[in-house]
């Protein structure tokens, strides 16, 4: 039997995972505003958390659902320029969940190894597969061509995955695969910083609706400056690695006035794991000896944060019952034409 060939969940994109990532990453950031907060902040991290993990499991059905229904979108979705890049948000949304179970309950809650087992591996692939992508070439570039459709913050998703790892994997006792998949983070994060930032100036800024993706530069020091942290690194840096994230959400807010300007829309969930990230990140340096100055700006950033994720929330609710997101993308996604 055929499904509907309007049906909305023809439109459930990839990059609807993003909202597990952003409250997984709200959870994390009270998680570490605990010696602050105290037991208000452990509740507020346990809520956080429960909303991922339910929006993590109705989005996972919700998939499984559309990949018997409607397969050939889904492969649409695998073979499309940017979307394709958003798949990795699901490996990362079993790794922030793990990484959750791991601080609330410790290295021995029941599932959190196989879990973190399994978001990482899975991570591993999909990046593999997207990087794999450039060598292959695509069928819109053509064989062995830079596609520069596909150039756009999206790219840090996968990588921003490999640098998580050690978040859970230390706690857990698995320094060596930690330390491994982190490296392939450590190692994609400049070069696609690079590509982003020739791709805008070689063919333009993104287009008005993607621009809330540019948040996504902020992720991977913000969550590398963690596990340095977590890894008893030098103190310079992570300081380093703090005034990095800090300097990109400034730069990435200046375009605050354009991206508030535009519908909401899925790309707007691109603010919510940064902002998250950079929040705890912040926290964390003001819990050391050097960072007690952070402690207001910590709690600032953490309150950004979330009232950007229950703004962003009560969007995606309202969108829905309007039955404005799970709808068509209108094209183009990215102009093909580069300035001379």
């Amino acid at each position: 039997m055929n499904a509907p060939t309007d049906s909305p969940l023809k439109h459930l994109m990839p990059g609807w995972f993003a909202s597990v990532m952003g409250w997984s990453g709200l959870a994390l950031a009270w998680h570490r505003a605990t010696p602050t907060f105290g037991e208000l902040a452990t509740g507020v991290s346990l809520v956080a958390a429960a909303v991922a993990l339910l929006a993590f499991v109705a989005l996972a059905l919700a998939t499984l659902w559309r990949w018997q229904r409607h397969p050939d979108d889904l492969a649409a979705d695998l073979r499309h320029p940017v979307r394709h890049a958003f798949f990795a948000a699901i490996p990362i949304s079993l790794i922030l969940l793990a990484t959750l179970f791991v601080a609330h309950f410790g290295a021995a809650a029941p599932g959190a190894a196989a879990l973190w087992w399994v978001g990482c591996l899975a991570q591993f692939g999909v990046t593999w597969w997207v990087l794999a992508r450039w060598l292959r070439g695509t069928p819109a570039a053509g064989a062995a061509a830079w596609n520069w459709q596909g150039i756009t913050p999206a790219l840090f998703i996968p990588i921003v995955g490999n640098v998580l790892a050690p978040l859970a994997g230390l706690p857990l006792g698995f320094p060596a695969w930690s330390a491994a998949q982190f490296g392939v983070g450590l190692l994609f994060w400049p070069l696609v910083s690079v590509l982003v930032i020739v791709r805008i100036a070689q063919a333009g800024m993104l287009p008005d609706r993607l621009l809330p993706t540019m948040f996504i530069f902020v992720a991977p020091p913000a969550v590398i400056g963690l596990a340095a942290l977590q890894w008893a690194a030098p103190p310079a840096l992570a300081w380093m690695l703090w005034g990095m994230a800090l300097f990109l959400a400034l730069w990435a807010a200046s375009l605050a006035r354009r991206i508030t300007a535009q519908p909401f829309g899925l790309p707007h969930w691109g603010l919510s794991f940064p902002l998250a990230a950079l929040a705890a990140l912040t926290l964390r340096l003001a819990q050391t000896p050097d960072g007690a100055w952070l402690a207001v700006p910590a709690t600032a950033l953490l309150a950004l944060a979330s009232l950007v994720i229950l703004a962003l929330t009560l969007a995606t609710l309202r969108g829905l019952r309007a039955g404005t997101l799970l709808v068509p993308e209108a094209p183009p996604v990215i102009p093909l034409q580069a300035k001379m």
